[in-house]
This record gives C-alpha cells, structure tokens and sequence, in this order.
C-alpha cells in the first residue's frame, strides 16, 4: 500500500493513503488490519480523506512495515466484522443530519416566503395525517398534539413557527433512529459468533481445527453446552436445542438426525454430528439484529413508563389548551401552551439514554442484551458468584499428579487429558493445558464420551469404564473405591488445592491437585459493589467446604456455600427473590446456567461455557472482575440520569407554559424553546455517563 506521512508523535502516526477514493468496505479492512496487530493498540480510519491515525507501542519501523505489507485483495474482512462495522451507518446518519439543517436555513435565506409557505403546507401533511391517523384509532396521544400545534400554526398562516416545530421533530427522529440503529449494531455485532475452533470429523476421527478452515460439505462434532457455530442438518445423534438468540424463545426444541440447526445456537443436552450447509457469518449477524428490533428486549421498565406517562399526558395538554382559550380568548396564549409538552422529550430522552448506556457498556467490554437487565443491575442488592473461574483466576494449574495405581503420571494425565478436552471448563483446560506442556499427545482412544452436569465425566478406552470429576461423582454417585494399599497417601492430599478424582473400572487410579488461585482484584471487587449499593454477597461452588471456606474468608463475602448443585444455586436465587430482593448472578459454566437464567440479571464470563453466556443476559470480560463494579455503577449512573431527565423535562416545560399563559413569550418563541431544550436534553442522555477519573460512588 502507498501512504505518506502527514503527522507522528512517539507512539502516534497520522498516515494518508494514496488512492483516488476510499470506501466503506476498504476502510473497514484496513482499520480491522491493523486492530489485528499486537503493536497496534487504537486505530482510526476516516474513508472521506482517506487517512488514518494509528496508535502503537514498539518501533515506528515496525508500524510502517505493517502498512507497506498491506494490500485490500490479501487482507480477508470477516464477514461479521463488515456487516456490523456501522461506519456507513454512522456516514448515512450524518449526512441526514447536516441536509436537514441545510435545507431548513438555505430556503429561510433564499426562497421568497410566498414558496416557503408552500413547502411548510406540503411537509405540515405527514404530521396532521398521522395525528388524524392516531385519532381513528381512538388513541390521544404524542401525535395528536404535534398535528394539532402544526394545523393551527399553519391555519394562522404563522408558517415560521410550524416550519421551526416541523424541522425540530425531524432532528429529534433522526438523532433517535440513529442513536437506536447503533447501539442495535454495536449488541449484535457483540452477541455473534465467536468461536475459534470446532471438532472437525474426517475418516471417523475427531481433529480440532480453526473455524474459518471449515467449509460447505463438512462434518463438525457438537457437544453438550457448546455453541452450534455453522448452519446445517444433523446427521448423527440428537440432542435439545436452545434457539433464545434465534427465536427469543427460552425452551429448548428436540433435533434430530435430517432436521436443521443453526449458528448460534446452543446444544443444552446430548450430541450430534452435523453437516455444514453455510459458514458465512453475516447470516448470523443479520438473524441477530431482526431478532432484536422486533422484541422488546431493549425495552426496561423506565423506558415504558416514560412512553405510558408521554401518552397519558397528552389529554391534559389539550385540555390546559383548551382552558386558556376559555379563560383568555386569547390565540397567542393558547398557541404558547399547544406548542409546549411534556410527552416528546419524554418519549425521546429516556430511550436514548437507555441505549448509549448499553453503548458504552460495551465500550468497557460488557455486553448488555436489553435495558431491562442494566435496570436491574441498578435495583439490585444481592450478588452471588460462583467461585471457579469467576472469583478465582480462569487458568488454574495442575501442580500435582497423586498416583492409586501403577500407571505412571504422564499416563494418568494423558487419559484425563484426553476426555477432558472436549468440554468447556477452566478446570478441564488446566488439565490439557498440563498435558501440552508435557508434550503429550492424547488422540481419540476413547468411545463417546459423556458429561454429567456439576459432576463429571464418563467414558471407555479398551472397554474399561473410565470416570473423572468430583469426588461426590466418583465414590458417592458412581460408587468407586480406594485402592487399601493408598488410603493413607488419599488421607495425606493437600488441602489448599481442588482436586479431580480418576477411576478406572470403579477403582479411584488417580487425584489431580489443581491449584485455583484467587483473582488479585476480588476483595477490592466485593468491597466497591457494597459502595455502589450491593448489601449482600454470596459465593456458591461445587468445592469441598474446606476449600470454599478458606475462599470466603480472603474474599470477604458475606455468605457461601459448598458442595452445592446446579439445582441448588438456582433454588437458593428464587428464594432470595421470593423474599423481595433484586438478584444479579456471576457464573462461567453450564453448572451456573439455571442460576444465570433464574435471576433478575444473569453474569456470565466470556470465556466461560458458551450456553452461559448465551443464557446470561449479560458479559463481561475475563480479564478483570471489576467491570462488574463498572457495570453497577454504569447502571446506578443510567437511573440517576433518568430521573434528572425525568424533573428537567417537567421543570422546563412547566416554566414554559407559565411563560407563554403570561404572554412573556409568543408561541414560535415557545415551540424554539421547548424543541430545543428537548434537544439539548436528548443529546446530553447520549453523553457516556461514566466519568474514569472521578468514580464518586466509590469514594
């Protein structure tokens, strides 16, 4: 590529391309390029110069030779990275934005009014056919008023004024629709696919490879709590489906061998093999945004009431119109209040805010599906965590092989590695991740292999039953036993690590100490929610008491529970919620589903299981724990904004109509105002309402 070099700084490059002209796609790419580079930290692309600021870390040399190694035709662009890049959108939006304005104050400039008059009758159509419109169906509401005060003004041949409230409600429409199309993008493009790797079948072995190599016609291995990556037919197996991301519908359907599935789907029970039928991404992306735009899904209560309040208070309107006719006989007076409402900054103020604070959520790599579940981040008061790979680190580390047996270590670790690979857990890559690091090689030596929800798992090498998992799955529900000869070496085990029990033909072979350490920020994470408003945490796990005990402590949580089932971290939420409080649930496993699903906001770590994640109704990064405290005070902040909107709006028009009842203002005076304070209102909700430097909440 040929580029000059306009502007640097240490660490910056500002860059021209030299092309004749850039487009959307071109700038996609090589902003998505360049994003992809270790070195590369922030980049932006501006497609109508055709420049590019790019900020890195290591040497300028490096940066440059990036750039002259790029080329359109070798850099591929994921196909769900173009569909939902929003910068044609966002170009689109602006452009919208600045014709209206243009449009507007030109023909004040240059048409003569005769002509304006004109325009102002033609354009004043939509909104008094709508208002008619609303009538007929026996509603008053928002749209009434606007017709009212645009046909009035019109009739009064007072053509400023219904032109100024016509182009007012014009950039409030944009600036919502934008606002909304956006952060619909910015969740859609948040909740596609990201998987990197599937289990590919070819000549009846299983091989883990990337999922771009995956083409039409292959054969892929999907099984329980994984996420179905590519559209196809099952062909083998049969297992119950959750369609939620699809179909917004919470039951999971039965399929089986000649029926379809889809991406994004997640596989809750069984296993099938299916046959790829398309791998393109953006199909994906697009069922997302449809499924989003037609629920009500970004909907939160806030957001309903202020449409309901909006609607019910357009009567009144009317009627206080209605009274200072009466009362004056005066049209100026009565014009002064028509012109002014409470119901349009309501209507637009509250959706805006709801949905830049999901934005910026997503700015501090949290993925929020819906405003009703920011609502009741903010309404909460109860937390609870799961302890494994969310209060504790997500890379836990095996440190000890415990032979019961005459295998040796390395093939204790192989056979465990071996079925352990095939589920998503932190404690089952530790084991894999163990297993590379020895250099051994664990192919398929296993028939199918099965996994027991919070207990373990099941399966056969040389028609011997093999068993790995807790030790309530091993010795109470499996009912394996203890070599006598080991019992004092299985009483010596250390008590600071979790362990993983392996039996083979109901005889215990093997103990696997995996040490689980606690995320360096969780006692400061615990300590900032209770400022931000949470009066009670809990952490719940599979983990013997002993282990959980000595977790609790560190953490400094307020109760917890070992031992505990699936089953009984979601009973323990509903009875929580039974007793009146507002409960967030933190888990990274299919274990902590029915919790993630049965609370008032479900948490699930990113790279925890993907049926966690698809039920959760919100995600967070696994890097830092305290984007939970983030995400709190982002919520506390959206409801503290809502409420200031809530007395702004009431205070302002409320003055306005005073105003305007007392003739201090005339009507075109009051419909500038009102439309521009609900404006100025609306465009500050799009503010992001965290402020890094001064958390005071925090302090």
């Amino acid at each position: 590529m040929r580029f000059c070099i306009k502007h640097e700084m240490k660490g910056r490059l500002r860059i021209h391309i030299i092309q004749n002209r850039m487009t959307y796609a071109e700038a996609d790419t090589l902003s998505w390029y360049l994003e992809e580079q270790e070195n590369v930290t922030e980049v932006k692309v501006y497609e109508r110069t055709a420049d590019a600021v790019i900020c890195y870390v290591g040497t300028r040399e490096e940066v440059l030779n990036l750039l002259k190694e790029f080329s359109y035709e070798n850099a591929k662009l994921p196909e769900h990275v173009a569909a939902g890049s929003g910068r044609e959108l966002n170009a689109v939006y602006q452009e919208k934005l600045v014709m209206k304005t243009v449009l507007h104050y030109g023909s004040k400039l240059f048409l003569p009014m005769p002509v304006r008059a004109v325009i102002t009758s033609v354009k004043s159509v939509k909104y008094i056919w709508h208002g008619i419109c609303c009538l007929m169906h026996g509603k008053i509401e928002v749209p009434v008023l606007d017709a009212t005060a645009i046909s009035v003004s019109v009739f009064r041949r007072d053509y400023a004024t219904a032109g100024s409230v016509m182009f007012l409600l014009g950039i409030g429409e944009i600036i919502e629709e934008w606002t909304h199309k956006k952060s619909v993008g910015d969740l859609a493009r948040s909740m596609s696919l990201n998987v990197n790797k599937v289990w590919l079948k070819r000549n009846e072995q299983e091989i883990l490879v990337k999922s771009s190599d995956i083409e039409p016609g292959d054969h892929v291995v999907i099984r329980m709590g994984n996420v179905i990556p590519f559209d196809g037919e099952v062909v083998t197996g049969e297992g119950m489906v959750n369609q939620a991301s699809l179909t917004g519908e919470s039951l999971p359907v039965r399929r089986s061998v000649g029926q379809s599935v889809f991406a994004g789907t997640v596989l809750e029970e069984g296993e099938i093999e299916v046959l790829v039928k398309a791998v393109s991404g953006s199909t994906r992306f697009e069922k997302i945004v449809t499924m989003i735009e037609d629920s009500e899904k970004l909907k939160s209560s806030v957001e309903g009431k202020a449409e309901h309040l909006a609607d019910r208070l357009v009567p009144y309107t009317l009627l206080g119109t209605g009274a200072v006719w009466l009362l004056t006989r005066n049209i100026t007076k009565t014009l002064s209040v028509l012109m002014v409402d409470f119901s349009c900054a309501l209507k637009l103020a509250m959706p805006i805010t709801v949905l830049s604070a999901i934005r910026e959520a997503g700015e501090n790599n949290i993925t929020v599906k819906g405003g009703k579940f920011l609502e009741a981040v903010a309404d909460a008061d109860t937390i609870v965590f799961d302890k494994t790979g969310t209060l504790t680190k997500a890379t836990p580390t095996v440190k000890e092989i415990v032979p019961f047996s005459e295998y040796s270590e390395n093939d204790l670790l192989r056979i465990a590695a071996c079925l352990e690979e095939h589920f998503p857990h932190s404690m089952a890559k530790a084991v894999v991740d163990a297993a590379k690091e020895r250099h051994l090689s664990h192919e398929e030596m296993h028939s199918k292999v099965e996994y027991v929800v919070a207990h373990g798992i099941s399966s056969s090498i040389d028609n011997r039953k093999v068993l790995i998992g807790s030790s309530h799955f091993i010795f109470e529900d499996e009912g394996c036993t203890i070599p006598s000869e080991y019992q004092e070496r299985y009483d010596t085990l250390k008590p600071e690590y979790s362990h993983l029990y392996l039996a083979i033909e109901k005889q215990l072979v093997a103990v696997i100490c995996i040490e689980d350490p606690l995320r360096e920020e969780a006692v400061e994470m615990v300590r900032d929610l209770k400022k931000a408003g949470i009066r009670k945490v809990v952490m719940m796990t599979g983990d013997s008491e002993r282990t959980a005990a000595a977790i609790a402590k560190r953490v400094g949580v307020d109760e917890y529970y070992a031992e505990v089932l699936p089953e009984d971290k979601a009973n323990f939420v509903e009875k929580e919620k039974s007793e009146g409080r507002k409960v967030i649930m933190i888990g990274d496993g299919i274990n902590d589903s029915p919790a993630l699903s049965a609370a008032d906001a479900g948490i699930a770590i990113s790279d925890g299981a993907e049926i966690a994640r698809e039920i959760a109704d919100i995600t967070i990064a696994a890097d830092d724990l305290r984007e939970v405290v983030t995400l709190k005070l982002l919520a506390n902040a959206m409801m503290k904004r809502i409420h200031k909107n809530y007395r702004n709006i009431v205070g302002i028009n409320s003055g306005l109509i005073l105003l305007g009842v007392t003739g201090i203002v005339q009507p075109t005076v009051s419909a500038l105002l009102h439309n521009a304070s609900t404006l100025m209102i609306s465009l500050g909700s799009m503010k992001n309402l965290l402020d890094e430097n001064k958390r005071t909440e925090l302090e």
